[in-house]
Formats: structure tokens, C-alpha cells, sequence
């Protein structure tokens, strides 16, 4: 089955298209699902992304040869038939859609299914063959409620009015979706940003996305931030640029604060479980809402995603692609 598609170490090559599928080193052809770091590379010859994806693609790496792919939209190349269509995962994030010799095959990239006022929404669709991520492919990893976890952040500001909230957020996808569901339990005062975060959230912006007033964090007095919500990178949580903030509460938002011991290792006193990949759950329900004939397994815990599709009578592969990186966007 699909002997038309070849997974390497550094990507996935569609043979009759001559295109290499989020690859990690510079390729002449490149169908790219989303614009983080270890699915998006600077150097490729040409780019099919979406118009979000190659705009975060131009931020990051400067000005890239494009085609934008609209939702929905059908390109050829090679005899293959290629459509993209919502991944749920950030701004512009897309599965790529392979239609040839009679079979589809679905490459997610990185994907989840609870609802993200910052992307539309994953889009299932039945193939033959799926390829899927298992960031969080272990049982223990059942993400809570989003607007819980968003109740609990506020609870912590309301109950510390000289304090203020300093939130670790991944710079793309997360950071925006923790603001704009942060406005969406009603929360509409000045959030601060970090340096690091202005030039995404404006790109965020110009697509649409409203995130209410936000002002930058450097240069503002201490005082000023008292009773606030700011928003920075996970890196400047226990760095010198942290220190002048007003007795803040250290929070985290990411998948990956369901295990204490990461929290504890970063300092994290409010460990906030807000991810944008898909939990166990998601995962398993998303192979049975696609029905594939057969599941390769991209990155993460693939030895469990592996035995529970072999325990349903599921054939599943896991491949074994280098670059993809547990970072703190989980």
C-alpha cells in the first residue's frame, strides 16, 4: 500500500510529486502543514502552505517563494492531487491531503480537537492511510477543561490584587489562544506582553484575530502591572526580565503541566494544562473517526498509540523522523 510516499528521517517524500512533506533540511518542493519551527524551515526552493502559514513562515525567516493554499483548495503536482484542510492546532495549521493510484493518505502534522478561538476547527477525513502525532499518545494524558484551567489563572489574580500573573506561553499559537480565551471568560483590562510575542500577535491580528488591548510589558513601571495578566515566552519565566515585575505568580500554560515534576523543574507555581495537541483520548478517537486501513505514527509516545491500534485490530507503524521536538508549545 501507498508505495508512492516514502517516510525518511527528515520528512515525508511523495515520489510522484517530487515534494518533500514538513522536511527538516532545505528541499526544492515543500508542502508545509504549519509554521512551527520543527515543521516549518527557512531554505526550501518553493512552499505550499496556507496564506496564514507562509505569513508566519516570512516573520520567522524572512521572505520565502510561496503558493498559498486555501482550505478546501485542490493542486496538482506530479499526478498527485493535494488538498489542505484544518488541523485545529494554530493559526493557519493545515493536514495535507494526498489523493493517488487510487488511495488517500492523510498527513496531520500537529493537530487537536477542543474548540481554539484563534483556528478553525480539525476537519476529520476519512484515507487509507493516516499519519498522525503522539506528542501525548499515553493514557495519563487527559487534558482538563480549557475554561477551567482559564478560571483558575483568574481566581489566582482576583485573590492577589498586588501581584501579577505571569503566564509562560509558547510564542506562536499558544500565548494568542491563552489571550483570547482569557477574553472569552470575560477578562477585558490591558494584558502586558512580553517583547517577544508583539510581532505574533500583530500578525495574529492582521488576520482577524481580536485580542483585546495588549501593551508592551518592558519599559512599564511595576506598580502599574499589579492586578494584571502578562504574557511571555517560557523562557523569560526565571530570567533577569522577569525580576522586575510585581511579585509575580509564576503560571505556565502547556500539555505538559500534567506532569508535576516539569512543573516543579521550571518554577511553575500555577501549572496551567492547556495544550494544543491532542490528548490520549483525541488521539484514539480521531483513528476511529477516520477509519485508516493502516496509522503511521510521526513523534512522540508511539510505542502506546502502536499497541492500542494492534489491540483493536488497527495496523500502525511508527516512523521514525528526526527534528521534532517535545518544546514547551505542547
Amino acid at each position: 500500500m501507498a508505495h508512492w510516499i516514502e517516510p525518511h528521517p527528515t520528512g515525508i517524500y511523495v515520489r510522484p510529486a517530487d515534494a518533500w512533506i514538513d522536511p527538516s533540511l532545505p528541499q526544492a518542493r515543500a508542502l508545509v502543514t504549519h509554521g512551527h519551527a520543527d515543521h516549518a524551515r527557512g531554505g526550501h526552493d518553493h512552499v505550499w502552505a496556507t496564506r496564514e502559514t507562509l505569513a508566519i513562515m516570512g516573520l520567522r525567516y524572512g521572505t520565502a517563494s510561496g503558493t498559498a493554499v486555501g482550505y478546501g483548495e485542490e493542486i496538482r503536482l506530479g499526478g498527485v492531487t493535494i488538498r489542505y484542510v484544518p488541523a485545529g492546532h494554530v493559526l493557519g495549521s493545515a493536514q495535507i491531503i494526498l489523493e493517488h493510484a487510487g488511495e488517500r493518505i492523510v498527513v496531520t502534522g500537529d493537530y487537536k480537537r477542543r474548540p481554539d478561538p484563534t483556528c478553525l476547527p480539525f476537519q476529520p477525513v476519512p484515507c487509507d492511510i493516516f499519519v498522525t502525532e503522539a506528542t501525548f499518545g499515553l493514557p495519563v494524558f487527559r487534558h482538563p477543561d480549557t475554561g477551567g484551567e482559564m478560571d483558575r489563572l483568574l481566581h489566582a489574580l482576583h485573590a492577589n490584587p498586588d501581584r501579577c500573573v505571569l503566564v509562560g506561553a509558547y510564542a506562536l499559537g499558544k500565548a494568542q489562544r491563552v489571550i483570547c480565551e482569557l477574553r472569552a471568560r470575560g477578562h477585558h483590562d490591558p494584558i502586558y506582553i512580553h517583547g517577544a510575542l508583539e510581532r505574533m500577535c500583530a500578525l495574529y491580528a492582521d488576520f482577524g484575530i481580536d485580542m483585546g488591548e495588549l501593551r508592551p510589558a518592558t519599559g512599564v513601571a511595576a506598580k502599574e502591572m499589579r492586578g494584571a495578566i502578562v504574557v511571555a515566552p517560557p523562557s523569560a519565566l526565571n530570567d533577569r526580565w522577569s525580576r522586575r515585575l510585581p511579585d509575580p505568580i509564576t503560571a505556565m500554560a502547556s500539555g505538559w503541566m500534567r506532569v508535576r515534576q516539569r512543573a516543579r523543574q521550571k518554577n511553575v507555581e500555577l501549572p496551567l494544562v492547556i495544550s494544543d495537541h491532542a490528548d490520549w483520548d483525541e488521539l484514539t478517537d480521531t483513528i476511529r473517526d477516520v477509519a485508516p486501513n493502516e496509522t503511521w505514527i510521526t513523534h512522540g509516545r508511539e510505542e502506546a498509540l502502536l499497541h492500542w491500534c494492534m489491540t483493536h485490530q488497527m495496523r500502525a507503524r511508527a516512523l521514525a523522523l528526526v527534528g521534532r521536538e517535545e518544546e514547551d508549545e505542547g
